[in-house]
């Protein structure tokens, strides 16, 4: 039986994890990355639905869907510092969401140090590898499992 169900949203080059400045964002694939995620999940009796895309309004129609989950993890990647955008798609909907980065997004170039998303988001991980997706994952199941013993 399935307690949560979560979306992951993964923006531009993401898909090239593992493949892509490996001294930034290691050695992982992002297909090694879910698998591991969903297993996680499953044990958590979550289910994760994943997207990936280089194309904003791809993310931004996943959002708007966003109803039937009960949370958001987002590694916008580059949407981070450029997309008003995405911010109005999360800001519309009721949906919490966590923001995640591989990279530390503050001690790179300083252009990288703001993010659209950070002040509307339920918490932000940057800095912790693929580390931060699990992070994120198990944030948002304590947080739920909290929230239902609160009802």
């Amino acid at each position: 039986m399935i307690n949560y169900k979560i979306l992951l949203l993964n923006g531009p080059n993401l898909n090239l994890l593992g493949n892509r400045e490996s001294n930034i964002y290691g050695n992982i694939t992002l297909e090694k990355v879910l698998n591991k995620l969903n297993k996680k999940a499953i044990k958590l009796k979550t289910k994760i639905k994943h997207i990936q895309s280089n194309a904003e309004y791809i993310l931004i129609n996943e959002i708007h869907q966003s109803k039937k989950y009960d949370y958001i993890i987002i590694n916008p990647g580059a949407f981070t510092h450029t997309s008003i955008a995405l911010r109005d798609a999360l800001l519309a909907i009721k949906t919490p969401f966590i923001e995640v980065h591989i990279s530390n997004i503050f001690a790179r170039e300083k252009f990288r140090s703001h993010s659209w998303l950070s002040d509307i988001s339920n918490g932000i991980i940057s800095g912790l590898g693929i580390e931060g997706y699990y992070c994120a994952l198990y944030t948002i199941i304590k947080r739920l499992n909290n929230k239902k013993k609160k009802l």
